[in-house]
């Protein structure tokens, strides 16, 4: 063999080694890297400034982004005077419980001045998410979108849009949202409505002295874009719409559906939906409305709807904008529509043979009130005090880390008998099961179930009429689940169908208003998850409890060891 002909095979294995290089580069993970100083800013809305807290001085806050299969890495560090925790919504954790993030519950809150180290793994994981505190009522300022994109290559089974935006529903408090909620528990009483609605942000005309703040969407015409939307509210479920346009749904809370074609959708707090909007209107400049969802009877609550504009590339940008309609506060039918018309995208696996049939009632109780203070403490109906449960107990908020008790054997801080009946062994008088129908009061406990590695579980969620019913948004953390089947009135076994072929595949679900939903998964993520309604006021009042998942039988099946920084209580 000649030197050149020695010298270009060096160069042509030189070459090939480093295209192997690469190759392995583009196949592995990414590590994305965050910084969150959870700090206050002065913010001016609705004609007053006044102290929020945020992320990094961001309202709403900083999106994070990443690949499938990435790592994320969050650095926290805690500069206000309130103790912090962020959550990861919808984001399963794999065999990283100890980073979920809601307080007493997978951590002690970072308190002031401290810092914590939040290192967790998308697995398996592509869509819209969102992060936000954990920790009394500040994520009514401290949320920010996390969007997971599909591996590069892997397309997403719709065409790819011309452009995509993300877009934040929330609330507005001109007080102080920690001191609101102390107020609140005190009295008894119910919550005062916020005094707006946001999108992405920004009230909207609607409101005083907000003409200016209004979020302005741009559009080419012709285009299709891809909006994410976020419900990032606490307290109350909204409608959306774009005036003269159809939104179509290709996923909801990280997994894609069947595509599904609607004038206007609702989302409850904690869920995120992806939908299609074509400019295919004249050019002009369009209303984008954000409005409640009220199911509840006898609430006060904002009637006043957050406005934003769509524009066309184009327009006149003093043109005036076509208004946007959208459905009455407390139009069911609007909201079982959206659902009905929710399936994934393809044939799914739903477990068949079932290992734990549960059924969790869910409601608003009316706790006796003894306090020599009644004008103050009891102002609950029926000078009462009012209180939130599953199965009639009413959770009790812990001052410890529960996983850090559980995975230490710590004694006294929880209690292993969440009270559960079997699927079919139950009876209703007057919407609620026998034991509580008569009887609005709750019992308190730090209450957990417990399942094995592996276990098929179904859950039939029931609305209950103690004092009234209402759509309720029931978050799984650590989950997502199959909703197989929800409907009015009390659940029958004998004439409930399910569907067990394409149903839709969530974390978050909203429980129709005086009725059922029903819901499957597997229990394959080791660690102690929190189950709770996303309304903050009701987890306030106890609307929630926990799911403990044993370590199965290899070390890749097992929950690690806790993080050296975890924080102190």
């Amino acid at each position: 063999m000649t030197s050149s002909s020695v010298s270009s095979l060096l160069r042509l294995s030189f070459c090939l080694f480093i295209l192997q290089v690469m190759n392995i580069g583009t196949c592995h993970a990414a590590t994305r890297i965050y910084h969150f100083k959870v700090q206050t800013m002065r913010l001016t809305r609705l004609c007053q400034t006044k102290e929020i807290v945020t992320i990094n001085g961001k309202f709403p806050g900083p999106a994070i982004t990443a690949q499938e299969d990435d790592n994320i890495v969050v650095n926290v560090i805690n500069m206000t005077p309130y103790n912090a925790t962020i959550h990861w919504h919808g984001i399963k954790q794999k065999l990283s419980c100890w980073y979920d993030g809601p307080s007493y519950i997978t951590q002690c809150p970072i308190q002031s001045g401290q810092s914590f180290t939040y290192n967790f793994t998308v697995a398996q994981q592509k869509g819209t998410f969102f992060w936000h505190a954990h920790f009394s009522w500040l994520r009514a300022t401290v949320y920010g979108p996390l969007i997971v994109y599909p591996k590069a290559n892997v397309p997403y089974p719709f065409k790819k849009p011309f452009k995509e935006h993300t877009i934040l529903l929330g609330e507005y408090w001109l007080k102080n949202v920690v001191e609101l909620e102390k107020h609140v528990l005190e009295s008894g009483g119910p919550p005062p409505p916020a005094d707006a609605f946001t999108i992405n942000g920004q009230p909207g005309p609607n409101y005083n002295c907000s003409s200016k703040d209004v979020y302005e969407l741009e559009i080419v015409p012709r285009k299709t874009y891809l909006l994410r939307l976020i419900n990032a509210g606490i307290n109350m479920e909204s409608f959306f719409t774009i005036a003269n346009h159809r939104l179509t749904i290709v996923e909801v809370d990280g997994e894609y559906t069947k595509p599904f074609t609607t004038e206007r959708v609702m989302l409850v707090p904690g869920q995120t939906m992806n939908v299609l909007l074509a400019a295919d209107q004249a050019i002009g400049r369009y209303s984008i409305a954000m409005g409640p969802y009220e199911s509840a009877k006898n609430v006060k609550f904002q009637h006043t709807s957050a406005i934003a504009s769509l524009r066309y590339f184009g327009a006149f940008p003093n043109s005036v904008a076509s208004p946007a309609k959208l459905p009455v506060f407390n139009d069911n039918i609007a909201v079982k529509t959206v659902m009905d018309g929710l399936r994934s995208l393809k044939t799914v696996d739903v477990p068949e043979d079932v290992d734990a049939h549960l059924f969790i009632t869910v409601g608003v109780n009316v706790n006796k009130c003894n306090s020599e203070n009644p004008n103050n403490k009891c102002q609950g109906p029926r000078q009462g005090r009012l209180a939130a449960s599953m199965n009639n107990i009413s959770f009790n908020e812990p001052k410890v880390s529960i996983l850090e008790a559980y995975y230490k054997k710590l004694e006294g801080y929880f209690t292993l008998d969440f009270p559960t009946v079997p699927e079919k062994s139950y009876d209703f008088v007057n919407g609620a099961p026998n034991d509580i129908a008569n009887d609005t009061q709750a019992a308190n406990g730090t209450r957990a179930m417990v399942f094995e590695y592996g276990s098929r579980i179904q859950i039939i969620f029931q609305n209950t009429g103690t004092l009234t019913t209402e759509n309720h948004p029931i978050h799984l953390h650590g989950h997502s689940f199959y909703v197989i089947g929800y409907g009015t009135g009390n659940y029958d076994h004998r004439t409930a169908r399910f569907n067990l072929e394409d149903p839709p595949y969530l974390n978050t679900i909203g429980v129709p208003v005086g009725g059922w939903a029903a819901i499957r998964f597997v229990a394959d993520n080791p660690g102690l998850w929190l189950l709770h309604c996303h309304f903050d006021i009701h987890q306030t009042w106890g609307m929630s409890t926990m799911f403990i998942v044993k370590n199965g039988k290899t070390v890749a099946e097992s929950l690690p060891h806790p993080p050296a920084d975890l924080p102190k209580c």
